[in-house]
């Protein structure tokens, strides 16, 4: 379901993760008098106290190494003295399993850093704290300004369980250097455009490509060509595949077709980070990635400044639609310091705090969840690339329907679509079979 709201920048914008039934929800989104993003009258404010004896707490996260974070730590540690935070390092793809393995085990950490898309599944298992006593009780965290995608990523049944806390959207970057040697006259806008740019960039005889495209995150990047071509993941009540219609026909074959002709093979079982050395070496000449990838080339290949840059997706015949993902501050049930982890979730989410994290650093290029932050002189003054991006997010298209299985039937949907950019399966065969097995897991 797509419907239409006030629009804060200048497209619509779709969530990723297990958001997939779309229904338009803007920074400003709303109507009438009352406010939904306000707690219910009947919670009530909880004020964390700092404890009066030493108290570590865990965090379990892939950022503990960076610079960032460790200055954020230290600091936290100076103004909180009794309260230590003692960081359990995850990789980031294996984050998902551990903290399931240590809910089920029963040592959970006390907070997370967790990728948007889980929040819904381990709040529907009773592994996170409710926050909304605590939010009520902060003078800090304001839930109503958040970006409306962002705050729906961190709810359930209502209540807010997560903090988001930073964010990015998909877009497009490209070699200008190669664009201009290719005669290629700008991004390219439309579909057409970007498969005549990926033509004109593709040379297999010198491991010349168009397009970086990988088999191992699939879907994900499959999402905005689906919204772009008028097709959706789920039914509206979220219990039925829908991405197996002829729209979702429409969009699969283009991308597949992407894939197989205009898109680095040996890179197909890569993901979308380590393809950054083809973009940075000039090997393809296209890269669809989030705005994290844009302090990667500053930070690691400085050499490229003045030969890329950063445009939206390409619009589709239903129009402009991209991803909002992003991670989310979380704690969890069973913990014994709850009010020195909320602590430390507040700590981090002061408005100073996050956008040194986000954007404010030199090498940080992420967008704050915070739209007061967004629409911040600091914010626009900063790093002016990112502003395209922030505006790609301003009307989420996102779900109001809550799926806890949604990651189940992504995976399928992945190794499908995988399957297919090989050549093992035709696109018909890919979606019918993911579609087959999605509508089992929903079943269940």
């Amino acid at each position: 379901m797509r419907a239409s709201s006030t629009r804060w920048f200048r497209s619509i914008v779709a969530v990723t993760g297990f958001l997939m039934v779309t229904t338009v929800a803007c920074v400003n989104a709303g109507s009438g008098d009352e406010d939904p993003t306000q707690a219910p009258a009947s919670v009530v404010p909880t004020v964390a106290q700092e404890p009066t004896e030493p108290t570590t707490i865990s965090f379990s996260s892939w950022v503990g190494e960076s610079p960032q974070m460790k200055k954020l730590a230290q600091r936290f540690n100076e103004e909180y003295p009794n309260i230590t935070v003692e960081f359990e390092n995850v990789p980031a793809g294996r984050s998902r399993d551990k903290l399931l393995t240590q809910v089920a085990g029963g040592n959970p950490p006390d907070v997370a850093y967790m990728d948007a898309g889980g929040v819904q599944d381990f709040a529907s298992r009773g592994a996170l704290v409710n926050l909304d006593g605590y939010v009520a009780g902060s003078d800090v965290v304001a839930e109503d300004d958040y970006v409306e995608g962002f705050r729906l990523s961190a709810s359930f049944d209502d209540s807010l369980f997560g903090l988001p806390y930073d964010g990015e959207t998909t877009g497009l970057f490209y070699r200008t250097d190669l664009f201009e040697a290719a005669g290629i006259d700008g991004p390219p806008t439309t579909w057409e455009e970007f498969e005549a740019a990926a033509q004109a960039l593709t040379d297999p005889a010198t491991k010349q490509y168009g397009v970086a495209i990988f088999a191992t995150e699939a879907a994900y990047y499959w999402y905005p060509w689906l919204w772009q071509a008028g097709g959706d993941t789920l039914s509206e009540d979220g219990q039925t595949i829908a991405f197996d219609d002829e729209n979702g026909q429409q969009a699969a074959d283009f991308y597949v077709n992407l894939a197989q002709n205009y898109a680095p093979p040996d890179y197909l079982a890569a993901n979308s980070w380590d393809g950054r050395v083809a973009f940075a070496t000039g090997k393809v000449g296209m890269y669809v990635a989030g705005n994290w990838f844009a302090g990667t080339l500053i930070s690691e290949f400085p050499d490229l400044e003045g030969k890329w840059a950063s445009a939206p997706l390409p619009e589709g015949d239903a129009g402009c639609a991209t991803t909002l993902a992003g991670d989310t501050l979380v704690m969890f049930e069973g913990g014994q310091n709850q009010d020195a982890a909320w602590l430390w979730m507040e700590f981090l989410s002061r408005p100073e705090n996050m956008a040194a994290w986000t954007f404010a650093d030199e090498t940080t290029t992420l967008l704050p969840p915070r739209t007061s932050l967004l629409e911040s002189e600091e914010f626009a003054k900063s790093k002016p690339f990112l502003q395209g991006f922030a505006e790609d997010m301003g009307c989420a298209v996102v779900s109001t329907v809550e799926q806890p299985k949604w990651p189940e039937v992504e995976t399928t949907l992945n190794e499908q679509l995988g399957a297919a950019m090989y050549g093992d399966l035709s696109v018909d065969e890919a979606l019918t079979t993911a579609a087959t097995e999605g509508q089992e897991i929903l079943d269940s």
